[in-house]
């Protein structure tokens, strides 16, 4: 995947479509990076703009130190958006990345007078929901591999990967780092409109669960339930990009 280098390595375009009416903003999963967008951009109407974001640690900032606290994350990621926010934007993050997306909404809405004209998460309870696991990401290797297969949230083929995991590790020690460390805190709803997406077979997550994402928003909300894990994402993917495409879409056609 071609990425174009721009004054920050933030936003990543694949596939640069200056004539777009919307930017969509990607944000991955934890351990993930801009790749796992990268059979999107032929699949979503010509009208939006795909944009993934990579984060530090990974895919063409490997070497980038990580970030293990959410309010710095989302500062930096907030500074390096701005310039991109001069025409409608959206937002779409799964699991970790949709934690991100909400956060990022939060902060542009408060600190910048900016808000995206759709949040699309996936993969992530609401956030006001307390968390009664216990904590894994300060585990010793072995037990924390373990709690990985047993969470299932990490793609089996990455764990079965001695050598992918010695430099996912410290990655999803970090991105875990910022979800287990994450507190709540009140503010104004939203104004956006809020989808949430998740699957049917998903252990961690039950859809009442879901359903309290409406808390957040002061406008409409839409629950979509697809067949799969916590990885739908990847295994639904053509379901996912259909109701993304129909959104999408009518947003375009309104802005």
């Amino acid at each position: 995947m071609k990425t174009i280098q721009t004054f920050n390595d933030w936003v990543t375009f694949p596939k640069p479509n200056p004539q777009a009416k919307l930017r969509l903003f990607c944000f991955p999963y934890a351990g993930g990076s801009a790749l796992n967008f990268r059979s999107w951009f032929d699949k979503l109407p010509l009208t939006v703009e795909v944009c993934p974001i990579e984060l530090p640690g990974r895919g063409t900032r490997l070497r980038e130190p990580l970030f293990t606290q959410l309010l710095p994350l989302i500062q930096a990621i907030a500074c390096a958006l701005l310039p991109y926010l001069d025409k409608p934007f959206t937002f779409f993050g799964h699991s970790m990345g949709g934690l991100i997306s909400f956060e990022l909404a939060r902060l542009l809405c408060r600190d910048y007078g900016r808000s995206p004209t759709y949040l699309f998460i996936s993969g992530y309870k609401a956030p006001h929901l307390p968390d009664f696991n216990p904590p894994i990401h300060n585990l010793p290797e072995p037990l924390f591999l373990e709690k990985l297969r047993e969470l299932n949230g990490t793609p089996n083929e990455v764990l079965a990967h001695k050598e992918l995991m010695g430099l996912f590790i410290p990655i999803l020690k970090a991105d875990l780092t910022i979800l287990e460390t994450y507190v709540y805190a009140p503010e104004p709803r939203l104004n956006c409109p809020i989808a949430v997406f998740s699957g049917l077979q998903d252990r961690g997550i039950n859809c009442n669960d879901l359903k309290l994402w409406q808390e957040q928003t002061n406008a409409s909300f839409s629950l979509q339930m697809l067949p799969g894990d916590h990885f739908f994402l990847h295994s639904a993917q053509s379901l996912l990009l259909q109701f993304l495409s129909s959104k999408l879409q009518q947003i375009s056609s309104e802005v």
